[in-house]
């Protein structure tokens, strides 16, 4: 039987408490498509104030972030991540009430893939704000997503490593003061190739257009 090494990096993914240990959603340099988009608009729960000697309340529609495993549907978990469970894995984080994860990853035949969506709940919308705006610079070379909650962006990027590539798509959506970001990437273990930059893109942004709606049926 042939011996399908994978690359470090895919490695290091397929242990996702490393993966996912720190803070952020780490993405390799050299983005090269942009796209697309769909809509949905946000919802509100309630306010919250920030303290101090302000009277003022700051608006906070989001006080946790809501579970992420049932954000996709199962259809799409099967189209995106073939071979995956569909109840997906729910990633540890230093705090959950704040952020939380969910991953689906599966090899199926010599194809790779992965998807994690996340939820991440700031103190304020205009927080949130902010650090969409810091997170789609560090990812700069995509584009805006129109209509998908209050502020939406698309990045692919291809890496290789041990002569095999790797796709990968990142989608950043600001729902008042929670972001959403979802990870997609898959590679051919056969080929060494990696899907095309359209495949990831549009399953990157399905993916984030149902974590959306989600997000927004817990404000309901």
């Amino acid at each position: 039987m042939r011996s399908l090494p994978l690359p470090l990096a895919l490695t290091a993914r397929l242990t996702p408490v490393v993966v996912l240990a720190l803070a952020g959603w780490a993405l390799s340099s050299g983005a090269e498509t942009t796209p697309a988009a769909q809509d949905k608009s946000p919802g509100k729960t309630g306010t919250q104030s920030t303290g101090g000697p302000s009277t003022t309340a700051v608006p906070k529609t989001y006080t946790a972030a809501p579970p992420p495993c049932g954000s996709v549907a199962e259809k799409t978990v099967k189209s995106l991540v073939p071979d995956a469970k569909t109840a997906g894995k729910e990633i540890a984080s230093t705090d959950s009430k704040i952020r939380r994860t969910c991953s689906w990853n599966a090899l199926k035949g010599f194809d790779y893939r992965w998807l994690d969506v996340s939820y991440e709940v700031l103190e304020s919308d205009d927080a949130a704000e902010k650090y969409y705006a810091q997170r789609v610079e560090e990812k700069s070379g995509g584009g805006a997503v129109p209509g998908l909650g209050d502020a939406g962006y698309s990045v692919v990027n291809l890496t290789t490593e041990d002569d095999q590539k790797t796709r990968e798509g990142v989608v950043l959506s600001r729902v008042a003061n929670a972001l959403v970001v979802i990870t997609y990437n898959g590679s051919d273990f056969e080929t060494k190739e990696a899907p095309s930059s359209d495949e990831i893109n549009k399953g990157a942004i399905k993916a984030a257009k149902e974590a959306v709606t989600s997000l927004l049926a817990e404000a309901e």
